[in-house]
């Protein structure tokens, strides 16, 4: 192979790469659709927004099963062929939420989402060491995990921001044609990738079953307590600020770009501080998320500082997260349970936050969301002191 097909080969790989990146944004830009949206969709199809609040919760019950459902029953499957399949899944029920007429049909297109966005995300996480060579698999995976993150906090604030010009359903339609340009694009530049050949060892699954006792099972309570107490507070974001900010939704829409802008910067600074010490990176994020939803609560602050402040903690939790995982050795078990605990936290979040949102002021789904994690800070605070001293 000549120099020129060398680095032709290493582009094509790197492309790959970034296509799947580009991938999981617009899964997850899908989930969180809804959070910008609940008012017009809950007055658009009739019901209240603590019930509109279960295109959320739904969604992430979905994936939350999905995702470890998929890695066995799919296993023997070409990920390239999963996939695809699963970015034409979204694409369906993308546009079919866009085309809603009541409630029930909208739920149908998120149970889509949800099956999407579960496997999608559980193949796509490792695909690292199967596209790039060894020594660049970490900057790889660092690239797939960015679209979550990203999307996480940018894909909100741009479907506001769309539909205050054009209405909520142009942001479903928006996000149906991106997954099917999405479609295109990794058809064109992923490789096949067969299933890995052999089974895991009898040790191998006995180090994973000891590990799923101790560090995984801590991981997972710290993912279930920062992201449910984010989502009971997220996912009514909109209400909140229409009922403390006298401004329109036009400004709301420029506010949440500004956390989703706020957000990337988080995600980058906290993955290169959480691949040495992920564990103080977590507290200090989520240490930075519950003084921001209690200054919103409060009014302490003016809600565009506050929000930025949210923005820059939540942006690295996914990804502090995921590099907790890896440098654990949690390989493929760790990642799908990692991803079905994000997803059903989702789910108990926003699901938790409709009822207070209901039931309550509205200022409470603050105090909801700034309480757990502060108890996600404690609990990471607690076990890292116990694991240095070896108790």
């Amino acid at each position: 192979m000549t120099t020129t097909d060398l680095a032709g080969a290493v582009r094509a790989r790197w492309l790959a790469v970034t296509s799947v990146a580009m991938g999981t944004f617009t899964i997850v830009s899908s989930e969180m659709l809804p959070v910008g949206l609940l008012t017009s969709i809950a007055s658009d199809l009739g019901v209240s927004t603590g019930t509109a609040g279960l295109t959320m919760s739904l969604t992430g019950l979905v994936a939350a099963v999905a995702a470890p459902v998929l890695a066995v029953a799919a296993r023997a499957i070409d990920r390239r062929t999963i996939l695809l399949g699963l970015m034409a899944v979204l694409a369906v029920a993308d546009l079919a939420g866009a085309l809603a007429q009541n409630h029930l049909v909208m739920l149908a297109a998120r149970v889509l989402t949800g099956l999407s966005i579960g496997g999608f995300w559980a193949f796509a996480a490792g695909l690292g060491t199967r596209l790039v060579p060894g020594r660049a698999v970490g900057r790889a995976t660092s690239i797939i995990l960015s679209g979550v993150s990203v999307a996480s906090v940018l894909g909100v604030p741009a479907a506001t921001f769309v539909s205050s010009y054009a209405g909520w359903r142009s942001a479903f339609a928006a996000a149906g044609l991106l997954a099917l340009g999405l479609l295109v694009l990794l058809a064109v530049t992923l490789p096949p990738l067969r299933s890995p050949a052999g089974s895991s060892t009898s040790a191998a699954r006995e180090k994973r079953l000891s590990w799923l006792s101790g560090p995984l099972s801590v991981v997972l309570l710290l993912t279930a307590l920062t992201v449910s107490g984010h989502f009971a507070a997220y996912t009514y974001v909109r209400p909140f600020l229409e009922q403390v900010s006298p401004a329109g939704a036009a400004f709301i829409g420029v506010a949440l770009l500004l956390y989703g802008a706020a957000g990337v910067a988080g995600n980058f600074a906290a993955g290169a501080r959480a691949a040495r010490n992920p564990r103080a990176t977590l507290i200090v994020l989520t240490g930075l998320m519950t003084l921001s939803m209690a200054a919103l609560a409060l009014t302490a602050l003016p809600p565009l500082v506050a929000l930025v402040a949210w923005g820059l903690g939540y942006g690295g939790v996914g990804v502090t997260l995921q590099l907790w995982i890896m440098r654990e050795g949690g390989g493929e078990l760790g990642t799908a349970l990692f991803v079905g605990s994000f997803n059903v936290s989702i789910a108990l979040g926003s699901f938790a936050g409709g009822r207070i949102a209901d039931g309550l002021p509205i200022s409470a789904v603050m105090w909801a969301g700034a309480g757990l994690t502060l108890v996600s800070a404690i609990v990471a605070g607690i076990w890292g002191r116990s694991r240095t001293s070896g108790s």
